[in-house]
């Protein structure tokens, strides 16, 4: 790798990257799915002991304490609120915690940066890999809760690899972005946490999108995480098959994104070690 050659910034050459670094990839998100809990009495299974007391505080908080409803004039358990309401706290997670992070991969790593040639985009991908795995995991403790539930799983299940990818694609689009604006605009990585609260919030994680008036519904799907948080509902809950069309149209336009940060982290890299 030539340091002072231009940065590639085509797809291509960001699937070769990434193919050409699988083993540094891989063996990086290990290393930071372990550290992260390195130390602590539990280990790895506070990754399965999160999730499972972050379902039952939302069912209590909200199915005892403020008795809510999801919207519908059918007989609702607790344990059926819960579930629709973890679905929605499993993509907010999946799409929250790359990006709150994104703006100090650059940061936390500048040995990278000055002392090595190292492929500092896939910086990025190992956040969102890491993102994959907690939301995997929080994903078996939610199939777990449908199968005591229910006694089944919806077969419709097996789609949700796709109805996730184009949020992941999109996902590490801006994770691009900020890691390079993180480094330039040390303010960037203040505001992010706060953004993603209010997208909590404004995304239909803990109320369905019939619940709101008629004239807010088309500013809500303009939200990214609104179109897949209510297909990973059809494909996990309700059994029924995702929006073809839709998901395709959302994966294009993931691409796009994706591309567009990637070029702009690719053009822009050159600058980190004058600034770090």
């Amino acid at each position: 790798m030539n340091p002072h050659a231009p940065a590639p910034i085509s797809l291509a050459s960001l699937v070769r990257s990434l193919w050409g670094h699988r083993e540094i990839l891989f063996q990086m998100m290990k290393r930071d799915v372990i550290g992260r809990y390195k130390g602590s009495v539990m280990g790895l299974m506070w990754s399965f002991a999160n999730p499972v007391l972050l379902l039952a505080i939302y069912t209590f908080v909200f199915s005892v304490v403020f008795n809510a409803r999801w919207g519908t004039d059918e007989p609702e358990s607790k344990m059926q609120f819960a579930v629709l309401l973890f679905v929605g706290m499993i993509v907010h997670s999946l799409f929250s915690e790359a990006l709150i992070r994104a703006p100090n991969l650059i940061l936390t790593n500048v040995s990278y940066v000055k002392k090595i040639v190292f492929p500092l985009e896939i910086l990025p991908v190992i956040a969102m890999g890491t993102s994959v795995f907690h939301a995997m995991v929080s994903l078996l403790v939610l199939a777990s809760a449908l199968v005591l539930l229910n006694g089944f799983l919806p077969w419709t299940a097996v789609f949700l690899p796709l109805v996730l990818l184009p949020l992941i694609v999109l996902s590490l689009g801006i994770a691009w972005a900020l890691a390079s604006l993180g480094v330039f605009l040390r303010d960037v990585a203040q505001p992010i946490g706060l953004a993603m609260t209010l997208l909590l919030f404004a995304s239909p994680v803990f109320y369905p999108v019939s619940a709101l008036p008629e004239y807010v519904r088309p500013w809500l799907i303009l939200n990214p995480l609104t179109f897949v948080i209510e297909q990973a509902r059809a494909v996990l809950i309700y059994g029924q098959l995702p929006h073809a069309a839709g998901l395709l149209l959302y994966l294009i336009v993931s691409l796009v994104m994706a591309w567009v940060g990637y070029a702009w982290f690719q053009k822009t890299r050159k600058g980190f070690a004058n600034v770090l």
